[in-house]
C-alpha cells in the first residue's frame, strides 16, 4: 500500500489530468437518461458492487474508464480532493462551458445540468464549484470562456430538471447560495455588455457576447425575484385573478406567503437586486440603444421601464436615516415585485415566450381594461394616483411584448386580438397623465397603423379595423388636451398611409368645423401630415395636396389669430405651386385681417425658399396674372402705360423681409436677370429688382456679364424706321415693334437698377473693358467703333449715339451713359459733342447733352474735368449760334446743360462758403469760382465774351458779325432762369450773390429793350424761387420793378409787375426789408392800373392793388 500511495503521488498531476479529461468527456457526451440512472444507482450505493470498492486504486489509474458508474465514482473523488486541498476545479468547469457552448439550444443536451445538479447535493462541493465558477468569468480573458461561461449560468438559472428516479434536486436546495455567490459576478457582466457594443450605420448594435452578458444579467436578476413567481400561467379562464396578482405587485400590495426561513431568504435577495440597481439602470439604457433602430415599439417599452427605474432610484435611494428604513423597504419591495415581469420580457433571446405569449396578452389587456373601468384617477392621501401605475405597468409590459416580436408573428397576433388591442388603447387615450397617453400612443400606433397585411384577406381585416377605429379617435379632437395631441399625431399617421384619402378628408371638414377647438386640431393633424410626408420617400397625391392647400387657404380667414397664425407657418411646406396664385391674392384682399395673414404666409414661404428662384418666379407671374384680375380694388390699381398695374409698395415688404434670408445671392441674380430679359414688358420685374437693387451691385459683375451677352445677342430690324433721322415706324406690325422696342429696353433697365458705386469701379472689364481701349476706339469722326461689343459702356454709347435707334432707347442708354465714371466719359462725350456740332447731327448732340446733364445731376462738380466742360461749353455755343431752323431741336439741351454746369459748379463746398462773405454780398462781385455763370451772364449783357474766339466768315452756324445775336443772348437768359428752377437749397445763397449784382446793374445800362426785359424775368425767377435768400437784395429789386413799371417798354412792365408780385408773395423779413418802397409802388399801381394801354397789365395791377389795400 505505502508504494502504491508513493507512486500515486509521483505521477498524480499528470494521470489525474487526462483521466478527468476522459471522464468529463464520457459524462458529457452521454445520453441524458443513462446519466440521470447511473447518478440513481450511485446515489442509492456509494459502495456499490461495481468492483470499484474492490478494484486498486493503481489499477484504475491506469484501466480506460469508460463507464458513467466508474466516471462518476472517479469525478466525485476527484472534485471532493480537490475541495479538501483548495485546488482549481477549471478542469472541470471548462468541459462544462464548452459543452454548453456547443450544443446550446439543442433538446437533450442538459448533461451539464444534470452533473452539476448531482454535485450540489453536498453543500461544501456546491459552494466550491460555483465560487469557482464565479471567479472564473474574471479570472479567464477568453471570450469564447465567456461566451460558454454567460450561457451555462443562464442554464443553471433557468434550469428545470426532470428526474427519471426521485433524487435530491441540488440546485434547488442550494439555489438561494448559488444567488448570493453569483450575483459578485453583476458588474464584470455590466463591464461585457458594455464593452461589446459597436457602431454600424449611426446605430449601436451589439456583440454575440454581449448579448449573451445581457441574458445572463437578466437570468441572475430574474432568478432573485423568483421567490413571487406564479407556479404557473393563467388560463384566459382565470385571467383576472391574475390580473389581481400582478396589479397588486405593481401597487406594492404583494404578500406572499413563506415559511420564516424563506421569508428571510427572500429579504435577503430583495435587497441584493436593489444593491445593484444601478447595474439595471446600464442594462436597460444598453437594451434601448440595441433596439432603437430595429424594434422601434420594444425601444419605446425599454425606455419608459428605464424611466420607472430612474424615478424608483430617485424616489426611495436616498433614505439612509433608521426611520425613513420603512420607506426604503417598499421600494426595494417594488422593484423585486415588478422586475420579475419585466425581466422575462427583456430577455433578447428566449424562445420560450412565443409559447405562452396569448396568456401574457390576454393578462395585460385584462389588467388594463379592469383598472380603467374601476379606478378613478384620483390621488391618494401619500400623493399617489389610484390605478394609474399599474396602467402604466400593465402597458410598459404590453409594449414589450408585441415589441419582440417580427413582423410575421406581429401580423398573426394583430389578426386574433387586434381589435381587442385598439379598444383597450382607445379607453387610454382618456386619461389624464402623461406617460398613459405616451404608453397608449406608442402600442397603438405599431399595432393599429403600422401592421402589415401580407394575404388580401389580411389586408381587408387590417383596413376595417383602422377604418373601425378612426371616428373613435376624431372625436378625441374636440379638445384641447395631451389627449388631443397624441390623437394628432395618430391620425396624420393614418391619413399618411391611408391612400384613398377619406380620413384626410374628414380632417379637412373638420378644419370648417364651427368649434374653435376642432379647427385648432385639424390644423395640426395637418402640420404632422406635412412633417412626416417630408421625412418619407412615399408623398401623398397631388389631388390631396391640393385639397390641404385649398383648405389651408381658408383659414387664412379664420377668426381664431392662432389657427391663423399657425396656418401661415403651415403653408411655405407646401408646394408652393399650388398656394402662390390664391396667396398672392388674399394678400390684395381688402379684408385687413385676410391681408395680415397672407402678408406673413408669404413672408414665411419666401424665407422658407430663400434662395429658390423658381419661388420668385411663382410670386412674379401671380402678380402679373393678377395684374389683369378685375377683382383688384380700384385703390390697389395704377393705370399705366402697361394697363392696370398692382400696388407694389405692398410688395416691398415683402422683399425686405425676404432679403434678410438670403445668404448667396449668385444662386438667384443670374435667373433673375434671365428671367426680366425673357419678359422684357414685365414691369413687376423691373419693380422687384429695383428692391433689390442694393444686393445686385454687390454682384455687378454678374448682372453686367449677363446684359452683355444679351445685348450682343440683339438685331435691330431697320425697316422700323423710315429715314435715319426721323424714328418714324413705318411698320405695319405694331406688334412686333412694341417687342423689340421692349427688348432692347430691359437689358437697360436692368442697369438703371444699379446704384451709382457700381460704375465707380474703373477696373471691372466687363463694364469698362480697359478704359484707355475705350478712349482709343473712338475714331476721328467721333464715333465709337460699332465692333467693339467688349464691354457695356462701349455698348451703351452705340445705344445712344447709334443712327438707328429707338428714342426711349437712345434717351435712357444716354442716361447711364451719364453715370459712368468721369474719366471715362468726358473725353468721349466732349469729343462726341464737337463732331456733332460740327455735322449739325442733333440727335447726337441731345444724346451727348443728355449724357453731361445726368452726369452732373448725380455726380456734381469736379474741378479736374474744367478744361473738358470748357470744350463742351464751346460745342454748346456753337450750336446755340446756328441759324438753321433746326437749332429749336437742341436748343433746350444746350440751355439745360448750361444751367446744371452752373448748379454744379455754385453748389460746390467753396462757393457755398464763400458766399457767407460779407465782401461778397456788398460788393457783388462775381465769384470766380463759377466760370460758367460768368459766361452766361457776359453773353446775356453784353453779347459777347472775351475768351470766345470770333466765328469763322460765311460759316452756316455763325453769323459774321462780333457780337452775337439776340436769340442767343435770350437763350442766356433762359438759361439762367432755368438755373433758378434747377438750384438745390443749399445752393441759393451763393448763386443769389453771383447773379443779382450783375443783373441789376444790367438793367440800369443795357439799351436793348428786349435784353432788359429778358433781365427782369430771370430777377423775377431768382426772387420766386431762390426765396429768402435775396433778401440783401430786396430793396434794389423793388426799385428794378418800380422803373420798369415808370419806364419800361410794355414787356419790360409786364415783367416788373410780375416781379413786384412776387416780392409782395416774399417772406415777412422780405416785406419789412421793402416795407417804404410799397407806399411809391401803391401810388404807381393805382395810376397804371387805371391808364396803361395793355388791358392784361391794367388786370394784373389792379390785383397788385388789391394786395396792398387790402387789410
Amino acid at each position: 500500500m505505502e508504494e502504491e500511495e508513493i507512486m500515486w503521488k509521483l505521477d498524480s498531476n499528470s494521470v489525474e489530468s487526462a483521466t478527468i479529461g476522459r471522464v468529463m468527456s464520457t459524462l458529457l457526451s452521454s445520453r441524458p437518461r443513462k446519466l440521470q440512472e447511473a447518478i440513481f444507482r450511485f446515489g442509492s450505493n456509494p459502495h456499490q458492487t461495481s468492483g470499484l470498492n474492490e478494484v486498486r486504486v493503481a489499477d484504475l489509474r491506469v484501466r480506460y474508464i469508460s463507464s458513467s458508474d466508474e466516471s462518476l465514482w472517479f469525478l466525485n473523488k476527484y472534485v471532493t480532493d480537490a475541495v479538501e486541498k483548495k485546488d482549481s476545479l477549471d478542469q472541470i468547469l471548462v468541459p462544462m462551458i464548452e459543452s454548453s457552448l456547443k450544443y446550446r439550444g439543442r433538446k437533450h443536451s442538459n448533461q451539464p445540468m444534470i452533473i452539476l445538479n448531482w454535485l450540489f447535493q453536498e453543500k461544501l462541493l456546491c459552494k466550491a464549484l460555483v465560487t469557482s465558477l464565479a471567479t472564473m468569468i474574471s479570472r479567464k480573458e477568453d471570450r469564447y470562456i465567456a461566451l460558454g461561461w454567460c450561457t451555462l449560468v443562464r442554464e443553471l438559472l433557468e434550469v428545470e430538471i426532470t428526474m427519471t428516479q426521485p433524487t435530491k434536486n441540488g440546485v434547488s436546495e442550494n439555489y438561494y447560495a448559488l444567488l448570493e455567490i453569483l450575483c459578485a459576478c453583476i458588474p464584470r457582466l455590466t463591464v461585457i455588455m458594455c464593452d461589446g457594443s459597436g457602431l454600424q450605420d449611426g446605430s449601436e448594435l451589439p456583440t454575440r457576447l454581449s448579448v449573451a452578458a445581457a441574458d445572463c444579467f437578466l437570468a441572475l436578476t430574474e432568478a432573485l425575484t423568483r421567490k413571487t413567481l406564479l407556479s404557473k400561467v393563467p388560463s384566459r379562464n382565470n385571467a383576472s385573478n391574475s390580473v389581481v396578482a400582478l396589479s397588486r405587485i405593481a401597487e406594492n400590495k404583494v404578500e406572499p406567503v413563506t415559511t420564516s426561513s424563506e421569508a428571510s431568504n427572500n429579504v435577503e435577495l430583495d435587497w441584493l437586486l436593489w444593491d445593484h440597481l444601478d447595474e439595471l439602470i446600464v442594462l436597460v439604457q444598453k437594451l434601448v440603444a440595441w433596439n432603437r433602430k430595429s424594434r422601434p415599439l420594444y425601444a419605446k417599452g425599454l425606455e419608459q421601464v428605464l424611466k420607472w427605474l430612474e424615478e424608483i432610484k430617485s424616489h426611495y435611494g436616498n433614505f439612509p436615516d433608521e426611520a425613513d428604513k420603512k420607506i426604503l423597504k417598499t421600494g426595494v419591495l417594488l422593484l423585486s415585485s415588478c422586475w420579475k415581469h419585466y425581466s422575462r420580457l427583456l430577455h433578447l433571446e428566449d424562445h420560450k415566450i412565443s409559447q405562452h405569449y396569448k396568456d401574457l396578452l390576454e393578462q395585460y389587456l385584462s389588467g388594463i381594461q379592469f383598472y380603467t373601468e374601476n379606478c378613478t384617477e384620483k390621488r391618494t392621501e401619500n400623493g399617489d394616483t389610484t390605478g394609474i401605475e399599474t396602467r402604466k405597468f400593465f402597458l410598459n409590459c404590453l409594449s414589450l411584448l408585441l415589441g419582440r416580436f417580427d413582423q410575421q408573428q406581429f401580423d398573426r397576433i394583430m389578426l386574433e386580438y387586434g381589435i381587442e388591442i385598439s379598444n383597450a388603447l382607445l379607453s387610454q387615450f382618456h386619461s389624464a397623465d402623461e406617460d398613459v397617453i405616451e404608453g397608449s400612443f406608442s402600442i397603438f400606433k405599431a399595432a393599429v397603423f403600422k401592421a402589415n397585411y401580407s394575404s388580401s384577406q389580411s389586408r381587408s381585416t387590417g383596413t376595417s379595423m383602422m377604418d373601425s377605429v378612426v371616428p373613435s379617435l376624431l372625436d378625441l379632437l374636440n379638445e384641447r388636451n395631451v389627449t388631443s395631441k397624441a390623437v394628432v399625431m395618430l391620425v396624420a399617421e393614418y391619413c399618411f398611409i391611408n391612400t384613398d384619402g377619406h380620413c384626410l378628408q374628414e380632417i379637412l371638414k373638420l378644419l370648417d368645423s364651427p368649434n374653435a377647438l376642432q379647427r385648432t386640431n385639424a390644423v395640426d393633424v395637418v402640420r404632422e401630415l406635412i412633417r412626416i410626408s417630408s421625412d418619407s420617400v412615399h408623398v401623398l397625391s397631388n389631388s390631396m395636396w391640393q385639397d390641404v392647400a385649398k383648405r389651408l387657404l381658408e383659414r387664412l380667414a379664420d377668426e381664431e389669430p392662432e389657427i391663423r397664425s399657425n396656418t401661415s407657418n403651415l403653408l411655405p411646406m407646401i408646394d408652393p405651386s399650388l398656394i402662390f396664385p390664391s396667396l398672392v391674392h388674399l394678400f390684395y384682399s381688402s379684408d385687413e385681417r385676410v391681408c395680415l395673414s397672407a402678408s406673413d404666409a408669404l413672408i414665411a414661404v419666401l424665407k422658407y425658399h430663400s434662395e429658390k428662384h423658381e419661388v420668385i418666379f411663382m410670386l412674379l407671374d401671380s402678380l402679373s396674372n393678377l395684374t389683369q384680375s378685375l377683382d383688384i380694388p380700384d385703390s390697389s390699381r395704377d393705370k399705366g402705360q402697361g394697363g392696370s398695374m398692382l400696388d407694389f409698395d405692398k410688395v416691398r415688404m415683402l422683399i425686405a423681409e425676404w432679403s434678410k434670408s438670403v445668404k448667396d445671392w449668385k444662386l438667384l441674380i443670374e435667373p433673375l436677370i434671365d428671367k426680366m430679359l425673357a419678359e422684357p414688358s414685365n414691369a413687376n420685374i423691373v419693380k422687384f429688382l429695383s428692391h433689390i437693387s442694393e444686393h445686385l451691385a454687390d454682384n455687378a459683375d454678374i448682372v453686367f456679364s449677363r446684359v452683355l451677352l444679351h445685348m450682343k445677342g440683339q438685331e435691330l430690324d431697320k425697316s422700323f424706321f423710315a429715314r435715319p433721322d426721323s424714328r418714324t415706324c413705318t411698320s405695319n406690325d405694331s406688334d412686333a415693334f412694341t417687342r423689340s422696342l421692349f427688348d432692347r429696353l430691359c437689358p437697360l433697365l436692368i442697369i438703371r437698377l444699379l446704384p451709382l458705386r457700381v460704375f465707380n469701379h474703373l477696373q471691372s472689364r466687363v463694364l469698362y473693358g480697359q478704359c484707355n481701349e475705350v478712349l482709343l476706339h473712338a475714331s476721328k469722326n467721333g464715333d465709337i467703333d460699332m465692333n467693339r461689343h467688349d464691354c457695356v459702356a462701349t455698348l451703351l454709347m452705340n445705344r445712344a449715339f447709334g443712327k438707328f435707334e429707338f428714342e426711349d432707347v437712345r434717351k435712357l442708354a444716354a442716361e447711364l451713359c451719364g453715370r459712368f465714371h468721369p474719366k471715362v466719359l468726358f473725353p468721349i462725350i466732349s469729343s462726341q459733342l464737337e463732331h456733332a456740332a460740327e455735322s449739325q447731327d442733333i440727335l447726337k448732340i441731345k444724346a451727348c447733352l443728355f449724357c453731361i446733364c445726368t452726369s452732373l445731376v448725380v455726380r456734381g462738380w469736379d474741378p479736374k474735368f474744367c478744361n473738358v466742360l470748357l470744350k463742351v461749353r464751346n460745342s454748346i455755343e456753337k450750336v446755340l449760334l446756328w441759324r438753321s431752323l433746326e437749332v429749336s431741336k437742341a436748343q433746350h439741351g444746350c440751355i439745360d446743360c448750361l444751367a446744371l454746369m452752373i448748379c454744379a459748379e455754385v453748389q460746390t463746398p467753396e462757393s457755398i462758403r464763400n458766399s457767407s462773405t460779407s465782401e461778397n454780398i456788398v460788393a457783388g462781385k462775381m465769384c470766380s469760382r463759377s466760370p460758367t455763370l460768368n459766361y452766361v451772364i457776359s453773353q446775356l449783357m453784353h453779347g459777347k465774351h472775351e475768351f470766345m474766339s470770333p466765328p469763322k466768315l460765311n460759316s452756316k452756324t455763325y453769323i459774321s458779325e462780333s457780337s452775337f445775336p439776340l436769340p442767343f443772348r435770350i437763350c442766356m437768359a433762359n438759361t439762367l432762369i432755368s438755373a433758378c428752377q434747377k438750384i438745390s437749397d443749399i445752393g441759393r445763397e451763393p448763386f443769389a450773390q453771383m447773379t443779382l449784382p450783375h443783373l441789376v446793374h444790367s438793367i440800369e445800362v443795357v439799351r436793348d429793350q428786349e435784353i432788359r426785359a429778358a433781365c427782369i424775368q430771370v430777377v423775377f425767377s431768382v426772387v420766386y424761387h431762390v426765396k429768402s435768400a435775396v433778401l440783401p437784395f430786396a430793396p434794389d429789386i423793388l426799385e428794378v420793378a418800380l422803373k420798369s413799371l415808370r419806364e419800361g417798354s410794355e414787356k419790360e412792365k409786364m415783367a416788373g409787375a410780375k416781379l413786384m408780385a412776387s416780392l409782395m408773395a416774399s417772406e415777412d423779413p422780405i416785406l419789412e426789408c421793402i416795407s417804404e418802397g410799397l407806399l411809391e409802388a401803391r401810388s404807381l399801381l393805382s395810376v397804371m392800373s387805371s391808364t396803361d394801354p395793355s388791358p392784361d397789365l391794367r388786370q394784373l395791377c389792379k390785383k397788385l392793388l388789391v394786395c396792398l389795400t387790402s387789410p
